[in-house]
């Protein structure tokens, strides 16, 4: 069974009284350990496939595994512990609290975990060492650059150990240089790290880091 199966999956949402399609009988198979891009059009479908593996969202049909789990048939209790052990997310906007400092925002995730204060300082603090801003622990948002705001957030995203890393247009709101450091940094994740990671991107240059490209469009893969 792969890592990430996605079983004829179909989305809808309605609006007033007219249903749209977003996924349209969409099926897609991920191994552990691979590095997927996903890009398309605006509105194919790529973040909301993105939410439905991460099980921020779930489908109007169909089914989804991941690690072994059939996440479309957990209730919202069972989803959001799963969640919290199963997938790392990294935003394009960071989503970062500003009043938090940066070792603070990446202990967040770890509050939904049994450890005490201690332990959980020394996990985030090596997740940002990871990323390479072990001088930076004390510093708010507001304080570090784009891209290091971006650092924060992809060791947030890895500080409970997570099977998956979910990576919606991670590059998008940096500069050449930031988005061609962050890209660096999700590559060493997979390849020294082996972390499965899916990735929402516009970019083609940015596409070029990952095993593959999955290629959407109205709702269903295109060659």
């Amino acid at each position: 069974m792969a890592w990430v199966e996605v079983r004829e999956v179909h989305k809808q949402y309605q609006r007033e009284k007219q249903a749209i399609t977003v996924l349209d009988g969409l099926s897609l198979q991920i191994e552990e350990g691979e590095f997927v891009a996903l890009m398309g059009p605006s509105g194919s479908g790529k973040t909301t496939l993105l939410n439905l593996i991460g099980g921020i969202d779930s489908p109007t049909s169909g089914d989804i595994s991941v690690a072994g789990t059939n996440i479309a048939r957990l209730s919202g209790a069972e989803l959001a512990r799963w969640r919290s052990n199963t997938i790392g997310y990294i935003f394009q906007l960071y989503n970062l609290m500003p009043v938090l400092t940066a070792l603070q925002n990446v202990e967040l995730p770890l509050l939904l975990h049994k450890m005490n204060g201690a332990e959980r300082r020394k996990r985030a603090t090596f997740a940002l060492e990871l990323v390479g801003l072990g001088d930076r622990l004390g510093h708010y948002p507001r304080q570090l650059s784009g891209g290091q705001e971006q650092r924060v957030a992809i060791a947030r995203a890895l500080v409970s150990d997570p099977k998956v890393l979910l990576a919606d247009e991670p590059t998008g709101d940096l500069d050449r240089k930031s988005g061609e450091e962050v890209l660096q940094l999700l590559e060493r994740l997979n390849t020294e790290f082996k972390k499965t990671i899916v990735m929402v991107t516009h970019d083609p240059h940015a596409a070029e880091r990952a095993h593959r490209l999955v290629h959407l469009d109205k709702g269903v893969l295109s060659a």
